[in-house]
């Protein structure tokens, strides 16, 4: 019996913001791989470890967990006006398939930094010292973001003194702007609403703001499902009951949204939409053991992705969520006391996060220009990762 070697292929793994993923210069990838389609997807799938119904990867990158099983492609722009374009995929845990339907809005932080250091951003656009600018194209979406990368003596500036809530040590600050973030249609609200009647089996009628800003996201009021909007990952992931229905609320929304044709299919499209619940400000005790009082915050929001509610916040996320909260009466806006808003201070299960967004009503539809977050990034090991030579 004849074994394949192992095949080596340039790769690094970085944490952008409460994420953590591989990262491809699309050149280095084998050639079966550089095209979309079942190749790349096997590749990307043996090297996170999935799919691993142990829900460990412990036979590759990934951790286990939504927030670590990514993969990033990278390529030179084409565009004048773009400096590198990026291509994210969410790879699924437990089933053999990769989800290329949205954005990371964390690891997008780290696409500017790694962009810079591996030759894919031109030179005349890196300052000495200060901060570069790094144009980014956002290829599963069709969207502009904007990174604003520290550089010291030519070179990323990783290490510093900001902190994020989700992650345990501080480093530079990575400010990040998501342009025009509603879908490619530029419809912020699917269905013409801010807020809907969402018919979901099992549970009745619940008001919805479903939202196309950052990620596909439909928001519900936490009281309406019987959570309180201060609970942490074991309240929730640990409750098959909750999980569920969770699930059941996203299937139906999805539909709502049409992004599914039937509730059926939302077992294949698990990256998007997320689904979130939303209250008004509360004390509570975050998973760190940190104190958060209802003072520090305009609202309360968890967030389920891929099945599992999140330890912090996807960026994606938080874009949906500073979108809607600029947006009067949506239930976003309305858990954080209603009125007009540039900006929201939201808690979730590990802490804080401050977005900004402006928005505006043109001929009666709703726009958002950006949406503003600061995150950081950092470089966690670089040079090659191995996977059998017959994966392909």
């Amino acid at each position: 019996m004849t074994h394949e070697p192992q095949i080596r292929i340039p790769a690094t793994y970085m944490r952008g913001g409460t994420s953590k993923g591989v990262f491809f210069r699309w050149q280095d990838l084998p050639e079966a791989a550089q095209a979309p389609g079942a190749a790349r997807d096997a590749l990307l799938l043996r090297v996170i470890g999935s799919p691993d119904p142990y829900a460990k990867h412990t036979d590759g990158m990934g951790g286990g967990t939504s927030s670590t099983s990514k993969a990033v492609i990278l390529s030179r722009s084409e565009s004048p006006d773009h400096d590198v374009d990026y291509l994210f995929g969410q790879v699924s845990i437990d089933k053999a398939f990769v989800d290329w339907s949205g954005n990371c809005g964390n690891l997008s932080a780290a696409v500017g930094p790694f962009a810079i250091s591996n030759g894919l951003v031109d030179t005349r656009r890196v300052p000495e010292n200060g901060v570069a600018t790094v144009r980014i194209w956002q290829a599963n979406i069709g969207k502009t973001i904007v990174s604003h990368v520290p550089i010291t003596n030519g070179e990323v500036q990783e290490t510093g003194d900001f902190e994020l809530d989700g992650v345990t040590f501080p480093a530079a600050k990575v400010p990040v702007e998501f342009m025009d973030p509603a879908d490619g249609g530029g419809t912020i609200f699917p269905t013409g609403n801010r807020v809907d009647d969402l018919d979901v089996p099992g549970l009745g009628v619940l008001k919805a703001t479903m939202i196309n800003a950052g990620i596909p996201t439909i928001f519900v009021n936490a009281e309406a499902i019987g959570f309180t909007g201060t609970e942490r990952q074991d309240d929730i992931n640990g409750d098959p009951k909750a999980l569920a229905m969770l699930e059941s609320i996203r299937a139906a929304g999805a539909v709502r949204m049409g992004l599914i044709a039937h509730v059926d299919e939302a077992l294949n499209r698990q990256h998007t939409p997320k689904v979130a619940f939303v209250a008004r400000p509360a004390d509570y005790i975050a998973s760190s053991g940190k104190s958060v009082t209802a003072a520090e915050v305009d609202l309360l929001v968890r967030a389920v992705s891929m099945g599992k509610l999140h330890h912090a916040m996807m960026g994606t996320a938080a874009v949906a969520i500073g979108t809607a909260a600029a947006i009067p009466d949506t239930l976003v806006n309305l858990a954080a006391g209603g009125g007009d808003r540039t900006a929201v201070c939201f808690g979730h299960p590990s802490g804080t996060l401050r977005v900004g967004a402006e928005a505006t009503r043109v001929d009666g539809a709703w726009q958002v220009v950006k949406a503003v977050m600061s995150r950081s990034a950092r470089v966690l090991m670089e040079g090659w990762v191995r996977v059998p030579g017959d994966v392909f």
